[in-house]
């Protein structure tokens, strides 16, 4: 032991210490503990460093905290050190941090009120706790109510669930939940709504039992027992409530901030209604018993709409209106009997005023005489042995009898309404069990404690002696049953305290005794109390400084009680006078108040039932007669043994504990105050379960589970293949104390502080470990770093040695090269020595030489150098020159440019001022071309008249201008002639010189011409370009419009699709909607339907009586009625129900009637929802409508701004064009002035310059023509209403042009041109439209000729393959069919005009009709004579053949040509059977055939093939009846084979794949041509002939629903139990989940594991689903639907769990799930079904495990957690980040901060509150149609199905 506490108390080791205000103080040791130390030295988590002593005798260390994975823990008793501060700090963490309200401690809830509305109450809460283990789920007290009702159904027992807790602390909540949890997951036996009616009490008794104290806004003033009874089947049928001391004093005194009972001032808040004004009430502060506390407000309640609350719940109950006005009349009465104002008379006597208004309004509302209520309120009867005495009352003791006469008017309507709500509850089936829920006043202590909180201390005392022998009970058993020794546990028995209060001569029976004394008074109590006890008992105390009090010790704490009014709360006398006077009222209920019980009413008129289990009642005997004795038992005895017998019957119940905690006194919403949780823990008993399951082994391991968290502390060789001889070995290894452990059959059982200790230890072991890797792992990358650091050293130094190699290299070369020089320079001196000494002769020449060789050297030296500087001068100068000239030219460049911009500048502003003063002369013209223009503009189809204009204008230009030309030839020659002439006349010789003179004059006049061409020349030259210029502009302009307009028109059309996309998929959310919702529908009939039969053949069951009948179906109904299996089924059960009701007629039919009603409704209400989706579509066309409306809307504006700037080019266009044709003029003027220019070369060059302008021109023209084509065709489609305008169009144009009679020639004709063109333009369009009009009707017309001829060459077919006798039938068929259509034409042209043709046609109809009757009698004569001559002869072959075939059937055979041989077995695909063998068909074919081997054997769907085969024979005859019956014989069979076997998955599937077959068949041989695309020919052929099934095709679609549904259901009850054991709780990655210690701190009650389910287990059982459907033939896509819903339901059951579980919401349960997961994505791969939606349903659940893995510190965390978990909402995020727990001391936990984080980002989420999936969900379910190839005349009848009945036809 003291090694374990060295190695645990060693420096950073936590502790707690005491702490005067936080009650507990954490700390951490800063030294390590030795045995001979004398203090601790720790450091506070605020950083203080203290020192704390130890004790010095006791040396008792301080409380260690447990590990960090301990805390938050759901079950207390799984904390390895149990103690109170562990404890409470649990509990805070739980409740502050993670905002859980409930905790586990062993048997026990604790459940802390939030005061806070949470969302944890919900249905799918409820579903998800139902039917789940006690310590699988989180604590709830769904989980409590669950393990109580499943014991209740397991064990046989009764239950108990017993919530107590102090006032505020959520009791009543705690209870109601209870009591909505049962009626929830039961349900009521019967349509009498028990469930509700249990519910509705709440409303009632908070109304006259609750009130506001200073600790609760809601608190019940009383104790109630609430049994809730069930039947044989675990259904609620009835409920009884036992009430406990009622605090009567509250009635005519309440403190301060406190109030009255709540239904007091729900009165006085609807005084002004008009059924109250008779009460004479007003507000809550006009009346003493309400004004007292100063408070009659709550904040945030409605007192007037509680009322309403209240009066619904007493009318749900039974209680009429009269009677709820009776007690509103009596609790009237008493507001107003408070206000009664006694006066003094003298000191011995008191009096009433006279008319007092309250008094007077007291005694009309009671039914009393003023004289008499007056007389007894100050007066009271003395009686003696011999006379009787009226003494008058003092008025405080006057005053006292009117409040008790008040409180006792009270608690007698109290009783009242508690007695006939449990006479509401009662029910006359017989109860089986119950559960009771106590809802009880928790340990009370006050600065002034009296009678009442006496009694309340009593009363827990009892309930925690019995808490406590259960607990210890429990325990017990738990070792028993793993076989360990045990010694007895030493546990707080409160027994001493219990006899001191009611054992003999106990405090209650010396009250009793006082009482019965003439002048027992207080004091004289005490003092006996004094005597008694004082010595001889330990809890019992007297006070230091007071007489009239006591002290008790009780289980919680010492109570000081204060003697006053002990005695006179005990008596609780009236007046008996008074009482008398209330008996002779005249208002019945106040009388019936005062009654016995036995001659009471109900309200509602109803007996009490005799069956059903006897109630407890705490009532005085009835067998006493006078009311003197009704009153002579004490409260203190009555509630005595009222406990006592609540006391029995917890004993006789297995009891479920609640533990309410008021975490503050200031109703903060999750405030945790220690002080008050510290208080209340310890006065609950929640402390004491910690300290007995302290006291023994309160953690407990199984062995696996021991075996795979500790793993890690046992070597290699200590593994053997018994994991339970492991365990032991490696305990008695790691400690060594045998005591702190101990072994029994599948648990180990640990000593407090044991869990601890190892995982310290594994902690130890697995940082060891850590710091090895870390330690192995740095090594490896500090010797990955030195060799990269190795590798660079050594590359560095490769280079650096290469470098200097390469310089010593070079220094060698040097030097070698420096040895050569040398050598050949001294060569050089020697030689010049030698030649010098040799001659000296040369030695001067010599000298010379070398000197000119010097030199000439150095000259080429310099000339060398000066090259190489003169090139780089001359490239540098050369570059400078560059630059110098390009600058200039770039400036020169932009001058001349600048110049010429100038100059254009200059001109365009010249054009300009000139345009301007043309525009100014020209006002009042422009004005009115502009009008012209605008007109114009609008016209948007002359664009192909005009450019013919143009055309034509341009041809008579060329016209003109040849004749021109030949004129101008013509004038020359004239003067070649006229000179010929001049030379040879010799007269004109003399006027040679003056021609001379002319001609020299003409040269000038010449050279002026050419001067002027010159000029103009340039100037044409200048306004081309110009030209060229703008026609540049317009190309860009038109391609920029271009653009703009597909830009447009992809933007638009882009828009539209988005749109269009929305819409649908909008339409295709509201489809699923509301096809859920007709399948929802069609569930909630199926189970009317289901209840219908129960109750039909439980009334059955109940009469052996039956009496025949028959009800008569008529013949000639028709089978196309809607909906006539239902109808058909329900007259049936009508039928039965007539029998019931004449048989038993007490029978209550309001059932059936209400069933029936319920069933129309369903009727219309599906009616509606198919007007609905109807509606819907209609609506989707007219938006779309809309849409385009609004497009072509948009489209007609970027029309007319694109056909604006068209008219802007055409109006410039206009003026170039006008511009030019003068210019042509002015030339040709020009031309004709001169005579000799006309043929100058600058006349010429001036012409073609003005055709290339005039080219270039039509170009543009042209491609403005086109662009504006392109618009008005464009315009064309989108506007057709412009037609009616452009045709008022001409005559207002012609009236603008005749004002313009001024204008220019040109411009008129114009005008004119473009009248006449629009007028030609709008006849060519009319008669274009008449044209399409004649040839779109002409082709119609071919194609019904067509159609008509084919109908009747296939007709004629048919009629030559048919009998003759069935030609002529045909025949008239045909024709009244054609008759009819005409009639209908004719009435849809004209229906004035087609009554006669009508009238003609129906007698037409008549004979024919006559006829065909004529020929029907002649065919069943001539059958008649075939039947006899077949028998005679005796062939079966052909005379079989013939008689089975009737004469008067039309029959669709192959079209062939008409002589066909017949062929003796020619088989047509149907199955002929005799009416009688129908019940055998159907018996055989669905009710006795088993899927099994069905499915194996033979093809798939055979019996949906058969009973179609049956079907179209039965159409072949025309048999209305027949087909009719056999619908609905094949409906109701597969309706009842399903209600007798609807668990079975097999024979479900193989129903439902035959059953869409059938549906499938019907679709497909129909006739209807959408459904014959894929048949062939011969299956064509086999389409039914004679009657319409469409109707029934949809009763059969919702018959395949409600198969699919309970499909469904059916698979999800075989997966419930493997989802959660596969997909959470088993380890498919074995080591990756380590347990964490919990303890294994189950319920010994909960039901023990059937079994455990992995992964493998789901997929099998998936697999085993696929292949039974893909063997029963069903359809792949059904298939799919199927295989998505099944996902659906294991990712929500999952996630569900997940979100309802702490100890799963870890980093490796994350791993776990994803590779869950991803096995199921496989196996969706292996099966071809990834495209089917199944891998989306899981989403939310990947979410969720990516959730649990992913980091959570971080703003960036946060963000990428909002953006990964878009399929959760904000509350499962939440819910999971709050309920993270880390399974080992390194990972972390996530903090506050951080989920407050989550939510703020999150906040702008629109979307449901809900925190649970819904697991009842179904996907709406579609069959699409699916044809079969098989041909049915191949279809064999194995003998194995016994239909040796039907016939091959």
């Amino acid at each position: 032991m003291n090694r374990e506490l060295e190695y645990m108390f060693v420096q950073s080791a936590r502790v707690w210490i005491p702490d005067a205000e936080e009650v507990w103080k954490s700390a951490e040791l800063t030294k390590d503990y030795k045995n001979d130390d004398a203090s601790l030295q720790l450091m506070l988590e605020d950083g203080t460093t203290i020192d704390h002593k130890l004790d010095p005798k006791t040396k008792n260390l301080p409380y260690l905290r447990n590990p960090d994975i301990l805390v938050g823990e759901n079950d207390l008793t799984a904390l390895s050190y149990l103690h109170e501060p562990a404890v409470l700090h649990n509990l805070k963490v739980r409740f502050i941090d993670s905002k859980l309200i409930y905790t586990y401690c062993g048997i026990v809830l604790v459940a802390i009120n939030p005061y806070e509305t949470l969302p944890i109450y919900g249905t799918d809460i409820i579903n998800a706790y139902s039917g789940q283990n006690m310590g699988d789920m989180d604590p709830h007290i769904f989980a409590v109510a669950e393990e109580a009702y499943k014991q209740m159904a397991r064990d046989e027992r009764n239950q108990s669930i017993i919530v107590s807790g102090e006032s505020g602390a959520g009791k009543t909540v705690s209870a109601k939940y209870a009591m909505r949890y049962f009626a929830t997951v039961s349900g009521s036996a019967s349509e009498a709504n028990v469930e509700e009616k249990v519910l509705a009490s709440n409303p009632i008794m908070e109304a006259i039992g609750n009130a506001k104290t200073t600790r609760n806004d809601n608190s019940s003033r009383f104790g109630k027992y609430i049994e809730i009874g069930f039947d044989n089947r675990y259904r609620i049928i009835g409920a009884n409530m036992r009430t406990y001391l009622l605090e009567k004093s509250r009635v005519v005194f309440q403190a301060d901030e406190e109030r009255n009972y709540h239904i007091f001032y729900q009165l006085c808040a609807s005084a002004n209604q008009p059924e109250f004004k008779n009460l004479r009430l007003s507000t809550a502060n006009d009346f003493l018993y309400t004004r007292q506390g100063r408070s009659p407000v709550i904040e945030g309640v409605d007192d007037a709409k509680e009322l309403c609350t209240t009066r619904h719940a007493f009318t749900l109950l039974g209680i009429n209106e009269s009677y709820q006005i009776g007690l509103f009349q009596v609790l009237a009465a008493i507001l107003h009997l408070g206000n009664v104002e006694i006066k003094d008379r003298d000191s011995d006597s008191s009096l009433i005023a006279p008319n007092n208004r309250h008094l007077t309004a007291f005694c009309e509302l009671v039914g009393v005489t003023y004289q008499d209520m007056s007389q007894w309120l100050c007066h009271r009867k003395l009686k003696t042995a011999t006379e009787t005495y009226i003494k008058p009352l003092p008025r405080l003791q006057a005053t006292n009898a009117r409040d008790a006469l008040s409180k006792h008017i009270y608690a007698k309507l109290f009783n009242w309404i508690v007695e006939h709500v449990n006479k509401a509850l009662v029910t006359n089936v017989k109860q089986h069990s119950f559960i009771g829920v106590l809802d009880i006043y928790g340990f009370e202590t006050f600065e002034i404690n009296s009678f009442e909180q006496f009694c309340i201390n009593y009363a827990n005392e009892k309930l925690q002696q019995q808490f406590n022998m259960h607990v210890f009970k429990l325990e017990q058993e738990e070792y028993m049953k793993e076989q360990i020794p045990w010694t007895l546990i030493d546990f707080y028995d409160n027994q001493p305290c219990i006899n001191l209060i009611e054992a003999k001569m106990g405090i209650l029976d010396l009250l009793d005794e006082e009482c019965k004394m003439p002048k027992g008074s207080d004091d004289s109590w005490a003092q006996k109390l004094y005597n008694t006890h004082l010595k001889t008992c330990s809890l019992f105390e007297k006070p230091r400084m007071s007489n009239r009090a006591f002290i008790i010790q009780h289980f919680a704490d010492k109570v000081e009680y204060q003697c006053e009014g002990f005695l006179e709360k005990n008596k609780d006398t009236v007046n008996e006078e008074q009482i008398h006077v209330l008996k002779a009222s005249k208002f019945d209920l106040l009388v019936e108040l005062f009654q016995d019980e036995e001659k009471a009413t109900t309200p509602t008129g109803q007996v009490p039932g005799t069956g059903g289990r006897t109630r407890l009642s705490i009532k005085p005997d009835k067998g006493r007669d006078t009311s003197s004795k009704e009153h002579k038992k004490t409260v203190g005895c009555q509630f005595r043994n009222s406990l006592q017998m609540l006391m029995e019957t917890l004993n006789a119940t297995t009891p479920h504990y609640v533990r309410c905690i008021k975490p503050n006194d200031f109703k903060l919403a999750f405030s945790f105050d220690p002080k008050r949780a510290v208080q209340q823990l310890r006065a609950c008993g929640v402390l004491e379960t910690i300290r007995i399951s302290a006291a023994g082994f309160p953690s407990r391991w199984t062995y696996q589970e021991f075996f795979s968290r500790y793993r890690v502390l046992m070597k290699q060789k200590d593994v053997l293949p018994d994991k339970k001889l492991t365990c032991r070995n490696v305990l008695e290894k790691l400690v060594q104390d045998q005591d702190k452990y101990q072994f029994g059959k599948t648990k180990i059982f640990f000593r407090a502080g044991q869990v601890a200790y190892l995982e310290k230890l594994r902690a130890d072991k697995l940082r060891a470990a850590c710091i090895r890797i870390q330690k192995t792992i740095r090594c490896w990358l500090a010797r990955k770093k030195y060799l990269r650091q190795r590798s660079a050293v050594i590359t560095i130094q490769r280079f650096t040695r290469g470098y200097q190699a390469r310089c010593l290299v070079k220094f060698m070369r040097r030097t070698q090269a420096a040895t050569v020089i040398q050598k050949y320079q001294r060569m050089c001196v020697e030689r010049k020595r030698y030649r010098q000494k040799q001659a000296a002769a040369l030695a001067m020449q010599t000298i010379l030489r070398a000197y000119m060789a010097r030199q000439k050297y150095q000259a080429l030296l310099r000339e060398h150098k000066a090259v190489i500087i003169q090139k780089h001068v001359r490239g540098w100068l050369a570059r400078c020159w560059y630059k110098r000239c390009l600058e200039a030219i770039v400036y020169l460049q932009c001058c001349i440019r600048r110049m010429r911009a100038k100059r254009e500048l200059k001109k365009l502003k010249i054009e300009a001022r000139s345009v301007e003063h043309f525009k100014k002369l020209n006002k009042g013209m422009e004005n009115k071309i502009m009008q012209l223009q605008r007109k114009i503009d609008e016209q948007n189809k002359d664009n192909r008249v005009i450019s013919e204009k143009l055309v034509s204008l341009e041809s008579s230009y060329a016209s003109e201008s040849e004749r021109m030309r030949g004129e101008l030839g013509r004038l020359r020659g004239v003067e070649e002639d006229a000179k010929n002439k001049a030379n040879q006349v010799s007269s004109l010789l003399e006027e040679l010189e003056k021609l001379r003179k002319e001609l020299s004059v003409t040269q000038q006049e010449k050279k002026t011409i050419e001067d002027w061409a010159q000029k103009y020349r340039d100037e044409m030259e200048k306004m081309v370009s110009e030209l060229k210029d703008q026609n540049g502009l317009l190309k860009k302009e038109k391609d920029d419009l271009n653009r703009m307009i597909q830009e447009q028109s992809q933007q638009m059309t882009e828009k539209m699709t988005r749109a269009i996309a929305q819409e649908t998929q909008q339409l295709e959310t509201d489809l699923n909607e509301e096809r859920s919702r007709y399948q929802n529908l069609l569930t909630e009939h199926l189970r009317l339907e289901e209840k219908y039969d129960d109750l039909k053949e439980e009334l059955a069951h109940s009469t052996n009586v039956s009496k025949p009948g028959h009800r008569r179906t008529d013949s000639t109904h028709s089978s196309n009625e809607s909906e006539y299996t239902y109808n058909s089924e329900y007259a049936e059960l009508e039928d039965g129900s007539r029998v019931g009701e004449d048989v038993t007629r007490g029978m209550d039919t309001s059932l059936t009637l209400k069933l029936q009603k319920r069933v129309t409704e369903l009727e219309q209400e599906k009616q509606s929802l198919r007007n609905e989706l109807e509606n819907r579509e209609e609506q989707f066309q007219r938006a779309r409508a809309r849409d385009d409306a609004q497009f072509r809307k948009a489209r007609g504006a970027e029309l007319e701004y694109e056909s604006l700037k068209r008219q802007e080019l055409e109006s410039e266009n206009k003026k170039l064009r006008h511009d030019l044709a003068e210019m042509r003029q002015s030339l040709l003027g020009g031309a004709a002035a001169g005579t000799g220019a006309p043929g100058s070369p600058a006349y010429k060059v001036l012409l073609d310059q003005l055709n290339a302008s005039c080219e270039e021109l039509e170009v543009r023209k042209e491609e403005v023509l086109i662009l504006r084509s392109q618009l008005v065709s464009q315009k064309e489609a989108m506007h057709h209403k412009d037609e009616k305008e452009t045709m008022t169009e001409p005559s207002v144009f012609a009236k603008d042009v005749n004002k313009l009679k001024d204008a220019d020639e040109l411009k008129q004709a114009y005008v004119g041109l473009k009248d006449t063109n629009r007028l030609l333009e709008q006849q060519l369009q009319a008669q274009r439209r008449t044209y399409d009009s004649e040839v779109e009707s002409l082709r119609g017309e071919l194609q019904n000729v067509k159609e008509e001829n084919n109908r009747q060459q296939q007709l004629l077919a048919q009629n030559l393959q048919l009998p003759p006798e069935a030609r002529i039938e045909a025949s008239l068929q045909h024709e009244i069919t054609r008759l009819t259509n005409e009639n209908l034409e004719l009435m849809a042209d004209d229906p004035t005009a087609s009554r006669e043709a009508r009238v003609i046609i129906l007698r037409r109809m008549v004979d024919l009709m006559e006829q065909l009757e004529k020929q029907d009698r002649t065919i069943r004569k001539l059958k008649k004579q075939l039947k006899v001559y077949s028998k005679r002869i005796g062939e079966m072959g052909a005379g079989q053949a013939e008689g089975q075939t009737s004469p008067g059937q039309m029959v669709e055979e192959p079209i062939h040509p008409v002589n066909i041989p017949r062929r003796e077995k020619d088989f047509q695909g149907m199955l002929e059977y005799k009416k009688e063998d129908e019940m055998k068909l159907v018996k055989n074919l669905i009710l006795e055939l088993k899927p099994r081997g069905v499915a194996v054997n033979l093809i798939p769907g055979l019996p949906a093939y058969i009973l179609f085969m049956c079907l179209r024979h039965a159409d072949y005859l025309n048999d209305d009846q027949k087909v009719r019956t056999l619908l609905t014989s094949t409906i109701n069979s597969i309706k009842k084979i399903l209600k007798k076997r609807g668990d079975d998955f097999e024979t479900v599937s193989f129903w439902l794949a035959n059953t869409c077959r059938f549906l499938h068949c019907l679709k497909q041989y129909s006739g209807d041509e959408a459904f014959m695309k894929h048949n062939t020919s011969r299956q064509n052929e086999h389409c039914l002939s004679n009657f319409d099934l469409a109707e029934y095709r949809q009763v059969i679609s919702d018959l395949a629903i409600q198969i699919y549904q309970q499909l469904v259901k059916c698979m999800e009850n075989i997966l419930q139990p493997m989802i959660v054991s596969g997909m959470l709780e088993h380890e498919t990655i074995q080591g990756v989940s380590g347990v964490k210690p919990t303890g294994l701190r189950k319920r010994t009650s909960s039901i023990a594991d059937e079994g455990t389910y992995t992964l493998d287990s789901i997929l099998r059982q998936l697999s085993a689903f696929h292949s039974t459907m893909c063997q029963h033939g069903t359809d792949p896509e059904l298939i799919k639907q199927v295989v998505k819903q099944l996902f659906y339901i294991i990712g929500a059951v999952t996630l569900n769990n997940l979100l309802l579980r702490k100890d799963m919401c870890s980093w490796s349960k994350g791993m776990q799930i994803r590779y869950n997961v991803s096995q199921l994505e496989e196996w969706l791969r292996d099966k071809g079904l990834m495209n089917c939606g199944a891998k989306e349903t899981l989403e939310p659940l990947i979410q969720a495990a990516q959730l649990l893995q992913v980091k959570k510190k971080t703003e960036e965390d946060a963000e990428a957690i909002c953006s990964m978990c878009h399929a959760l909402t904000t509350a499962q995020i939440v819910k999971v980040l709050n309920l993270y727990t880390p399974v080992n001391e390194f990972e972390e936990r996530v903090s506050v901060a951080f989920i407050r984080t989550i939510q703020t980002r999150l906040r702008d989420r629109s979307e449901s509150p809900q925190l649970l999936m819904d697991t009842k969900m179904i996907y709406p379910v579609t069959f699409p149609f699916s044809p079969s190839s098989l041909a049915l005349e191949t279809i064999q009848i194995p003998t194995s199905l016994n239909l040796s009945f039907l016939t091959r036809v």
